[in-house]
């Protein structure tokens, strides 16, 4: 069932629901995959209860369908949590029916889990089993930097500053902006990927296109910016796509899918058991920097983590052998 025939099927009163959330998602600048969960978690709560108006609902019916998702479909902590906040936004700021007891609805806890890391000699290995030379430069980017993958693909001309060595991460995970490195054997691969940028973008601009998404703030404010070339991505997408949000034709940047199956493939032809994704290479990068004795807080600096917490969790390879303490068995003679 589409979003509009279900949104009719529910709506109390103009305009329909969904509408409704949809747009108070982006008057608070959530991202477009934020707003796609969180739209497809309200629908899957309003058909768990027989497509009931939300507003007729209350409790009882949200730990219901809360419940639902841990005992009937074992989804994760982390995915039942989304459902949670979903359900938060919708009676909060769609509704504005101030629910306190929703607020204390008991959260899945997540797993503590420890990182999956690669040693420095796997690492090379995988680097040397990625036979795509943008991915291949993306990657080790990923790795050399400490990036998450979308902070990698979403990178700006503009941010890259060749002369400090330096990556300016644009509203990073949190909205939070932040620099971080830029290896010293990445400057000339980077900046030939620069200049093969800019006469794409002098072919898209001479096809009457050049344009790149803005945030609607920046947008509105310097309208001129979205062709010019510094805003573009660094890693620009091989053809246009449809911006689901405006309806423009733009030129985005190239698609995680093609960096994640490109790691995993490499994976395999290196011969590495453990389970490698895009984002091992930050583990990576963060247990790296702590083995070769730099302070912890600078690595929380350069990961962009708000509390030293977080990046506590990346000493467990310090602590060889349990905390550093040799076996009883290495000691026999």
């Amino acid at each position: 069932m589409s979003d509009n025939s279900l949104a009719v099927e529910v709506s109390l009163d103009s305009p329909r629901l969904l509408d409704r959330v949809r747009a108070r998602l982006r008057v608070k600048h959530y991202s477009i995959r934020t707003e796609t969960a969180y739209l497809g978690w309200i629908k899957r709560y309003i058909r768990f209860h027989g497509r009931r108006h939300p507003a007729e609902m209350g409790r009882l019916e949200a730990e219901a369908f809360l419940s639902s998702l841990a005992v009937e479909r074992n989804v994760s902590a982390a995915t039942q949590n989304q459902a949670l906040s979903a359900l938060l936004f919708l009676y909060k700021e769609v509704l504005e029916i101030e629910l306190p007891w929703l607020k204390d609805v008991t959260r899945a806890k997540k797993p503590a889990r420890l990182p999956t890391v690669l040693t420095q000699e796997e690492t090379a290995a995988l680097f040397d089993h990625l036979n795509d030379g943008e991915v291949k430069l993306i990657v080790r980017l990923l790795y050399g930097s400490g990036l998450r993958l979308l902070e990698g693909l979403r990178l700006r001309v503009k941010d890259v500053d060749f002369s400090r060595r330096e990556l300016i991460i644009r509203d990073g995970k949190g909205g939070k902006d932040r620099v971080t490195m830029l290896a010293a054997q990445l400057v000339e691969p980077l900046q030939l990927q620069v200049a093969r940028r800019k006469l794409l973008h002098d072919e898209d601009l001479a096809r009457g296109r050049g344009d790149v998404w803005l945030p609607e703030a920046l947008s509105v404010k310097y309208p001129a910016a979205q062709r010019a070339f510094g805003w573009q991505y660094v890693f620009p997408a091989a053809g246009y796509s449809v911006d689901p949000r405006s309806g423009a034709v733009r030129r985005h940047h190239v698609d995680e899918k093609r960096i994640q199956r490109a790691v995993k493939s490499a994976a395999l032809g290196a011969g590495i058991v453990k389970q490698v994704s895009p984002h091992t290479l930050r583990h990576s990068f963060a247990t790296h920097l702590l083995e070769a004795g730099y302070d912890i807080r600078t690595v929380q600096e350069l990961l962009g983590h708000s509390d030293v917490s977080t990046t506590m969790i990346y000493t467990h390879v310090l602590n060889r052998g349990g905390r550093g303490v040799a076996s009883p068995l290495d000691r026999l003679a």
